[in-house]
């Protein structure tokens, strides 16, 4: 007799929003002509969220959360995980180990206001808020596979901006090779810094500056045409789809540009199981992962994984070697 154990991941059936019901309410939002911005000021979801916002976050500030932005064609698929899934089984080890509980975790998680700060080997320095990335930055959404080293995956509607826009406007000088991001640490407000005292806290992660340049490299604010959850790294995080989930960095505030390749937090936690470029492998094994499938959340069904989670075409030719 084969008897099924429930896996941690397996999201019940009841708490699963379909694809569909998503997608149509987003297009009625976009047929209406709002974006996220005109939906908050209006009610609903966001309506509720702005109300409750401290006093002095301006309209600029909604619109850094809630705006929507136009669907890249370029990046867009049909089998989106369903939000559920997405929103309720996160790798946060900020707030929990288990991920159906990190969720459960985030509530003193304060993400308003919000500094980015944007320093090292740039020749325009600068700290940036929600207000100053809604005015600057043009946002629309991307679908992309989200690909995890412990051989899960998901398919996930993003919404941000290139990063290279962003890299582009602090003027990163010639000598600038990597960019190196930190999450926030707040240990009061994330209870798995204090449990887990044993990691070099902060999270910290980098990449090489043309794989930060890459048009596929996202600076996400939103999920699923919404304000992106605490527990997906809210308010402004990477997304990173050719690499393993762990260089996807969560709820960043600070950006520095350097010389050399900097150190990263899974790397020296556990050398012998992460390196630096991560890219996804399906011909390298993680010492305790396969690598060749993976497990669609939530369905687990099995299906092969694409060398560099399928985006060889953007961002094969970046390398070489053990680099891959």
């Amino acid at each position: 007799m084969l008897i099924h154990s429930k896996q941690n991941w397996e999201m019940p059936a009841r708490g699963i929003t379909p694809e569909s019901t998503w997608r149509n309410r987003r297009e009625v939002l976009q047929s209406a002509g709002f974006g996220l911005a005109g939906w908050a000021l209006g009610g609903g979801y966001a309506g509720a969220q702005q109300a409750a916002r401290p006093a002095g976050q301006g309209a600029a500030g909604a619109a850094a959360w809630f705006r929507e932005g136009k669907s890249n064609p370029k990046f867009n698929r049909q089998d989106i995980s369903p939000e559920a899934a997405a929103t309720g089984f996160n790798n946060f080890y900020e707030f929990s180990v288990d991920k159906q509980q990190v969720k459960n975790q985030v509530g003193k998680f304060q993400t308003e206001p919000w500094k980015v700060e944007i320093t090292g080997l740039v020749n325009k320095p600068m700290t940036l808020d929600l207000d100053d990335l809604a005015r600057r930055m043009q946002s629309e959404e991307r679908v992309y596979r989200f690909r995890c080293v412990e051989a899960w995956s998901m398919v996930v509607p993003w919404t941000g901006f290139p990063l290279a826009d962003l890299i582009k406007l602090v003027e990163p000088k010639p000598e600038a090779a990597y960019v190196r991001w930190w999450t926030a640490s707040r240990p009061k407000e994330m209870p798995g810094m204090v449990s887990q005292p044993w990691y070099k806290w902060p999270y910290y992660e980098g990449l090489r500056m043309d794989e930060a340049m890459n048009p596929l490299t996202l600076v996400a604010t939103g999920l699923y045409g919404k304000p992106l959850p605490k527990q997906n790294g809210a308010p402004v995080r990477m997304v990173v789809p050719w690499k393993y989930g762990f260089k996807s960095i969560k709820s960043v505030v600070k950006i520095e540009f350097v010389r050399r390749q900097p150190a990263t937090f899974w790397n020296e936690s556990v050398p012998a199981e992460y390196g630096f470029y991560a890219n996804v492998n399906p011909g390298k094994a993680h010492p305790r992962w396969s690598q060749a499938t993976d497990k669609r959340i939530p369905t687990m069904e099995v299906e092969p994984t694409p060398v560099f989670n399928g985006y060889a075409e953007y961002v094969a030719k970046m390398y070489k070697g053990n680099e891959i």
